[in-house]
């Protein structure tokens, strides 16, 4: 499985059914499954400061609203908010302009050929598209252009569980629906660790 929440892959390629709202309990196995890769791979970054008057740091508004219609295919809402709503797209718009420089000039040409490809194939922004139409988009690109999608993906992962400081995981909100007390321990993958026995320190003091 290479998607998230409601999606289903096959060996082949991804089924592209009607969309449904998944039972909870499944919704909550898959993203546990999911945290335990993602806490590996979610850099120490810190935040940056947006400047006065701008809305975001590096994303136009539009390639926000865009960015946010294709995180929530990753991570749609259901007993719980989407990856948008959880300020997902505020995290990475954070990254983008400081650590995740490098990956600037992929994301605008990728959220540029989304917009296009949603207008071509359906006469409206990808804002403007049903659930279903969105999905096909990113299904589209996953075949058309993996490198962005890869991205994108992996970054809607570390902003909707990463450390709320970083603009995502709002109200810590992917902890809460884990059942988790504290901020996870960074680098790890386990899920708690609190009733694990303690390390020894090697005589040191």
């Amino acid at each position: 499985m290479r998607w998230f929440g409601q999606r289903c892959c096959s060996h082949r390629g991804f089924e592209v059914g009607p969309l449904r709202r998944p039972a909870s309990k499944h919704v909550l196995t898959r993203r546990q499954f999911a945290m335990a890769g993602v806490l590996t791979g979610v850099a120490a970054v810190s935040g940056c400061h947006t400047a006065a008057g701008n809305s975001w740091n590096v994303l136009s508004d539009e390639h926000a609203r865009t960015l946010a219609a294709l995180c929530d295919q990753i991570i749609p809402a259901d007993d719980f908010p989407s990856a948008s709503q959880a300020g997902v797209v505020n995290y990475i718009d954070r990254q983008l302009a400081r650590h995740y420089r490098r990956h600037h000039d992929i994301y605008r040409d990728g959220l540029d050929q989304a917009a296009s490809m949603s207008r071509s194939r359906f006469g409206v922004a990808l804002t403007d598209a049903t659930l279903q139409q969105q999905l096909e988009i990113a299904v589209a690109l996953e075949k058309q252009n993996r490198t962005f999608f890869e991205l994108f993906r992996q970054h809607t992962m570390e902003g909707y569980y990463g450390s709320p400081r970083h603009g995502g995981n709002r109200d810590a909100v992917s902890w809460h629906m884990l059942g988790l007390d504290e901020p996870p321990l960074r680098g790890r993958a386990q899920y708690d660790l609190r009733g694990a026995a303690p390390r020894s320190n090697g005589g040191r003091s």
